[in-house]
């Protein structure tokens, strides 16, 4: 059914955009292209953002692992490291200290009109984009190499079906979200 879609590059492009608007729209929706709400969640005044994602997390958590299970989908996983998770942990912490926007909350606020988020947002993504595009090449195989752990998935270093860890980190975080309720935070 999906190897149709997967054949198709313009078709993926589109479904992407068209996905990547109804994302945004749900994000506006949700009150988190607002940058008080953000700035709000960073001084842990306002959690609407904290409740968004983890809801995002569960629900796709969920999604692609039945996608998988009924053989829809393949997942690709990326090898991963220790350099990779701290370099791209700062360029993102920088990015949104300055702003206080993460990428998906920046195109929702671009998309509502937002001008900080146009200005300094999208210019800053272009400009950071292309700095590490730049420096890619001398840092790919030494920095970004740190700690290095290929292509494992928790499901892999725990030695578990994934449907176990599906289910206790959804039963985790529905916990979390409830408690976050209850507190009225």
């Amino acid at each position: 059914m999906l190897s149709n879609v997967h054949s198709k590059k313009r078709l993926q492009l589109f479904l992407g955009l068209i996905i990547g608007i109804v994302f945004g729209f749900f994000l506006q929706k949700g009150g988190v292209t607002k940058y008080d709400i953000i700035l709000g969640q960073l001084l842990l005044t306002d959690f609407t953002v904290l409740k968004i994602m983890l809801s995002a997390v569960i629900t796709g958590m969920i999604g692609i692992h039945l996608l998988k299970y009924l053989g829809l989908v393949q997942l690709h996983i990326k090898p991963g490291s220790i350099g990779t998770s701290l370099i791209g942990g700062i360029i993102f912490g920088i990015g949104f200290a300055t702003l206080g926007y993460c990428p998906g909350t920046l195109s929702g606020a671009i998309g509502q009109g937002s001008l900080d988020a146009l200005y300094g947002g999208l210019v800053g993504i272009l400009i950071g984009t292309g700095v590490f595009a730049a420096i890619y090449p001398r840092i790919e195989k030494t920095l970004l190499q740190i700690g290095s752990f290929g292509e494992l998935t928790i499901p892999d270093v725990l030695r578990v079906n994934p449907w176990m860890v599906v289910a206790m980190v959804s039963i985790v975080l529905i916990a979390l979200l409830f408690v976050v309720e209850k507190l009225g935070l």
